[in-house]
């Protein structure tokens, strides 16, 4: 489990960046007491994609409803929390403030300490919140709708930027592709789910600067590459399958082979994967296999913490809620936000 300075701290912890509407109460003890996440997959299914505007007024609905409910699951009063914790970027901008509203609202009503969280930071410590844990330093591998990095993390709040998309991250690759073919929204896990019922080899697409040095990665040509394969052709079941069957190789391949130059690059024996994507079986299967054969390891969060939660948000507040930092009474919510600029807790007070 994670470790914290002595003491004890029990945090709640909101999560609104996107679509998403979550809540999660972290004890320094006794860890994670309770969590809850409503999704807005439903609401959304019927445009394709996330709207914006609808995401946020659902919050609105969800959040305040949730925390009661997860305040009760975690046996916890108002006055037994130390503190309030947000999601202040990166997301959209309306999803985002009405999760730092409420948060603010509860911390000033309850008479408690507030801070803005990053949410990559979120992902990057959830694996903390599993037993065993992962010890610092270690190469992160993040990758998700918005994101694919490459993070040296040598502490909470140390990270070096090692490598990241030029274009599309590694889900959104997985979106994209989905939607082609016609898969409903989500479309990455209907992608995954399909790929299971696939041909291996009847299909073989490019894998984007493996064939050249570096830890940099691309994936905007993999929906083209598709699309060029199924024209003119009939998309029938087992046609969609061996697609989706070697559309979800190709971004594996490439995840594994830049995870594993990034391992030799750093010198670490660790590698931590977060974010969506981390959800997926094919890729926890090889890149555990691959990393073994290195001698490395490989840590994951539980598949309910790789997407967006609460859990992590609670725990990356809990830190530095701890080192005295402090977000101040304002509603500051930033809808992007360079993980490179978080310093370590405490070091440089509030967000």
């Amino acid at each position: 489990m994670f470790t914290v300075a002595k003491g004890k701290m029990r945090v709640l912890g909101i999560e609104s960046s996107c679509d998403e509407s979550a809540v999660a109460v972290v004890d320094d003890a006794a860890g994670l007491l309770a969590h809850r996440l409503y999704s807005q997959v439903d609401l959304h299914r019927l445009y394709g994609g996330v709207v914006p505007e609808l995401a946020a007024r659902d919050h609105v609905r969800r959040l305040l409803p949730l925390v009661r409910e997860t305040l009760a699951a975690a046996g916890s009063r108002p006055a037994e929390l130390g503190g309030v914790a947000f999601t202040a970027g990166p997301g959209l901008v309306g999803a985002l403030l009405t999760g730092a509203a409420l948060a603010q609202a509860l911390a000033w009503g309850w008479g408690l300490p507030v801070i803005g969280v990053h949410h990559l930071e979120g992902h990057l410590l959830a694996p903390l919140l599993e037993d065993p844990a992962p010890e610092f330093p270690h190469l992160a591998l993040l990758v998700s709708g918005g994101h694919t990095m490459l993070i040296d993390a040598r502490g909470i709040g140390q990270y070096r930027l090692l490598g990241e998309t030029r274009d599309d991250a590694a889900g959104e690759a997985f979106d994209k592709t989905a939607k082609l073919l016609g898969l409903p929204y989500p479309g990455g896990p209907e992608l995954a789910r399909l790929a299971s019922h696939g041909h291996p080899g009847r299909f073989r697409f490019p894998r984007p600067m493996l064939d050249r040095p570096g830890l940099e990665f691309s994936f905007s040509g993999l929906k083209t590459a598709v699309m060029l394969a199924v024209k003119g052709q009939e998309l029938t079941p087992a046609l969609k399958a061996d697609v989706a069957c070697a559309v979800q190789d190709a971004i594996v391949d490439t995840l594994c082979a830049k995870a594993l130059r990034g391992l030799e690059a750093t010198g670490y024996a660790t590698l931590v994967v977060a974010g969506g994507v981390g959800a997926n079986r094919s890729l926890r299967a090889r890149l555990t296999a691959a990393a073994e054969e290195r001698g490395a390891r490989v840590y994951y969060p539980r598949p309910e913490f790789c997407t967006d939660n609460a859990a992590m948000i609670a725990l990356a507040g809990l830190h530095r809620l701890r080192a005295g930092e402090r977000s101040p009474r304002a509603l500051r919510v930033r809808a992007r936000w360079n993980i490179a600029e978080l310093a370590p807790p405490g070091a440089t007070g509030a967000p």
